[in-house]
């Protein structure tokens, strides 16, 4: 019980945002500049179930789960793109539902584009601390509490550039305010409360063919996802073959090795994968499944034709 215990207090102060293996799928979430950079309306539905299986003491199932749904489509009447987000993100006894609209301006840089983008965001927060078993019954914080929450506002923002067919990179912040919320409980000498999390993100890829091999794109990506407390690192590489079946797989040190798998079909693209424990704890792997769908516009910009980044 001490892991649900330590991750329900944790939320309340700086718990980190989840991390996704297909995490070039969701650059929409984590960077506000992405929105409208790939030249069509893109919607993404992802689900992920970390440590699958995993209970307390007490048989409780407390494994994390996140569902995202993401949406973004240029607007050329405002030189930009439009994007939302909707995430449910569980945690043991922790229950968290962000919701974000953001706005992204793009700048065509001749041979690339950039993309400046910030985002609102709600976040509904709650906690039931009556399932908790405390190692100490008589600690002061948890004294009289039963299900707590707060809705709070905050905002992100990120930049995002592309060279078409090519290299690019993002980096952003989400949640900049960190946002304190109501304090828990009637103790006046408890500075326990809710806030957001703030997170800062770098992504970049180089989606690249081989003259020799044109049927066959090779993907390689990194992300550094960082609350200043901890970081986390992935580093990943798939294969996708005459744009219809992807192949790959995902580094996360000190956490996991994973495989990933995927399917194009038209513009509908399906991806699995499942991530397997290297921390040595007896930890269970995690499933995560994305689907998206990217219908092109003709936008009537340029004679250039403009890539999605979002690989499966």
């Amino acid at each position: 019980m001490v892991v649900v215990t330590i991750a329900a207090i944790s939320g309340l102060q700086a718990q980190q945002a989840p991390i996704f293996t297909n995490f070039t799928n969701s650059y929409s979430y984590a960077n506000a500049g992405f929105a409208g950079l790939s030249q069509g309306v893109n919607v993404l539905g992802l689900y992920r179930q970390q440590w699958a299986g995993f209970v307390d003491n007490n048989g409780n199932e407390i494994a994390p789960t996140t569902f995202l749904l993401t949406g973004d489509m240029p607007f050329k009447k405002l030189h930009g793109g439009l994007g939302f987000s909707i995430m449910q993100d569980k945690i043991g006894f922790e229950d968290n539902t962000n919701v974000g609209i953001g706005y992204s301006y793009h700048f065509d840089l001749g041979g690339s584009l950039l993309g400046v983008g910030v985002a609102g965001t709600l976040l509904n927060r709650t906690v039931d601390f009556s399932n908790l078993t405390p190692t100490n019954s008589a600690d002061p914080l948890l004294q009289g509490l039963g299900e707590e929450s707060d809705m709070l506002f905050d905002f992100n923002a990120g930049i995002f550039w592309q060279i078409p067919e090519s290299f690019y990179i993002g980096v952003s912040a989400v949640n900049v305010l960190e946002t304190v919320g109501k304090a828990l409980g009637q103790n006046a000498e408890s500075s326990a409360s809710f806030t957001t999390d703030r997170t800062f993100y770098l992504f970049a890829g180089y989606p690249f063919s081989f003259e020799m091999l044109p049927t066959f794109t090779f993907v390689p990506a990194v992300s550094v996802m960082s609350d200043l407390a901890s970081t986390q690192v992935n580093v990943s590489a798939k294969v996708i073959y005459n744009n219809v079946f992807s192949l790959g797989a995902n580094y996360r040190p000190q956490e996991s090795v994973d495989l990933m798998v995927g399917l194009i079909i038209k513009d509908i693209m399906v991806g699995y994968s499942y991530d397997i424990n290297t921390m040595g704890l007896g930890v269970p792997g995690s499933h995560e499944i994305a689907v998206s769908y990217c219908f092109k516009l003709d936008l009537d910009r340029t004679p250039r034709d403009y890539r999605s980044v979002r690989f499966l």
